[in-house]
């Protein structure tokens, strides 16, 4: 039987970089960075980085419409073409917006020599895969904005009586480093000049918030952007109106370390959150994050304070509709009852399962335990569930933390194991965890795993070096009843 194409859509001939979404007749447009990975240095090679395109309706199954924005060549200032924005003006022109970078045009910064980043310009009469560029429209930094960081534009009308708005990630060069990114904002009226406008937000905290992205919601508008100051994720804030202020919810990330430059697309009512999950140096576990990846999408729910949870995409979770109950398979380890935890004791307790397909949906549902100190899903472990990857949640601490068995060794000795590494640090997620009811919904492509806990919290990662293995429940300090344990495929 052949397999289905994979729900995480990655070029046969690279990866996914920055996604730049926008719809059209009720159709996903999902533009992104095409990332080829060449080996050579930027100034050596002959083109540069282009956008391609693959558009959905269902964020499942995918129309590749290969490379649409091609690198201008040596001597452009869109070499590289890099993260922008696609609007259609009121004639229904459409309008294209990149970051443009060549490292062969520099300039002198206070940090150095520096690589030169413009706002390019293009256009289309409605074709969305052929463009008209317009390099005497190029936008270089206004005066008080650092010339190297000055990208991303995102370009949008709060309402018809403004006029258009350019929100740009970029830096004041004059203040210190770390808080210097700012959220600029521009103004047009005929989106080919713009002036400079008072800053969308200044909040003196990151290097730049790159990917901005401002949308409304009902009552609520909503600010979206990446940072990689105090962590390496998808952050957002909210204001009741365009020009803020912006507020901070409780939780204001979107998913961890792995999921990251997230831009949103609205189909219908619902509203996506589309990025990419960072592939890993060696396809290794123990490998350091590499820019680019796998394109992946979660859905946005709104929640009456105008704080948002993320899910999987309904879409979706609907395409595993065959689906196997095993919670009856899954056999007690450590003289445990087969659907309860052992109690407030200092024992761990194992219940494993069937062996799990290389693509499945996972939902596990359990009755929590008061005094329960972890409890979590096993994904891929051993027969003994010593080996594998542990979903690990901590009502104590009110989180969802990512670990792996065996996690490495510093030397030969005994002693020498990576104990003081107790989960992977870049991908630990607040999450409310009282006792009572919880669900763990676990999506597994391949190497791919997205975690999601109370339609709520999500969690991106990769699993490589375990490609197989069992599905496996466990609690320790605690106890928990079992519900309901099912895997799902397509």
């Amino acid at each position: 039987m052949t397999a289905e194409p994979s729900t995480h859509f990655r070029p046969t001939n690279g990866f996914v970089g920055d996604v730049i979404p926008f719809e059209h007749d009720g159709r996903a447009w999902l533009y992104h960075l095409l990332d080829e990975r060449p080996k050579a240095a930027p100034v050596d090679r002959p083109t540069g980085m282009p956008w391609a395109a693959v558009s959905t309706t269902d964020f499942v199954t995918f129309e590749d419409h290969g490379v649409v924005l091609p690198s201008g060549g040596p001597d452009a200032s869109d070499f590289d073409c890099y993260t922008g924005s696609v609007v259609r003006d009121d004639a229904g022109l459409l309008h294209l917006f990149s970051s443009g970078h060549n490292p062969r045009i520099t300039t002198d910064t206070a940090l150095g020599r520096k690589d030169v980043q413009v706002v390019c310009h293009a256009t289309s009469d409605g074709d969305l895969t052929t463009w008209t560029k317009h390099p005497e429209w190029d936008l270089p930094a206004l005066p008080g904005y650092a010339p190297e960081d000055w990208r991303d534009p995102f370009v949008f009308r709060p309402s018809p009586d403004r006029p258009w708005q350019m929100l740009l990630a970029t830096r004041r060069p004059d203040e210190p480093y770390r808080r210097s990114g700012v959220v600029a904002r521009l103004e047009s009226d005929d989106l080919v000049t713009w002036r400079d406008a008072d800053p969308l937000w200044a909040p003196h905290r990151f290097i730049a918030h790159e990917c901005p992205d401002v949308f409304r919601w009902g009552d609520w508008w909503y600010l979206v952007y990446s940072e990689f100051s105090d962590a390496f994720c998808t952050r957002y804030r909210i204001a009741r109106s365009p020009d803020g202020p912006w507020l901070a919810p409780a939780d204001d990330t979107v998913d961890g370390r792995a999921f990251y430059a997230a831009k949103t697309v609205a189909l219908g009512a619902d509203r996506f959150f589309v990025g990419w999950i960072a592939t890993k140096e060696g396809e290794r576990d123990a490998g350091a994050w590499q820019w680019a990846g796998t394109m992946a999408t979660l859905q946005a729910h709104q929640r009456p304070d105008g704080s948002l949870r993320f899910d999987l995409p309904r879409t979706l979770t609907a395409a595993y509709a065959n689906e196997v109950d095993v919670a009856a398979d899954l056999a007690p380890r450590n003289g445990a009852a087969p659907t309860v935890g052992s109690g407030a004791t200092s024992r761990y307790s194992a219940w494993v399962g069937p062996a799990l397909p290389i693509e499945a949906l996972v939902t596990v549902e359990v009755d929590l335990a008061a005094d329960t100190r972890a409890f979590g899903v096993l994904l891929r472990t051993s027969d003994d569930a010593e080996a594998g990857y542990a979903l690990r949640l901590e009502p104590a601490r009110d989180r969802l933390v990512l670990d792996r068995w065996p996690r490495g060794t510093t030397g030969g000795e005994q002693w020498q194991i990576l104990g003081d590494v107790p989960h992977a640090v870049e991908l630990e997620r607040p999450v409310p965890l009282a006792p009572g009811r919880h669900r763990i919904d676990v999506h597994l492509d391949g190497d791919v795993c997205v975690a999601v806990v109370d339609g709520s919290v999500a969690l991106s990662t990769r699993l490589y070096d375990r490609p197989s293995g069992r599905l496996a429940l466990f609690a320790q300090d605690g106890a928990f009843t079992l519900e309901r344990a099912t895997i799902s495929t397509r």
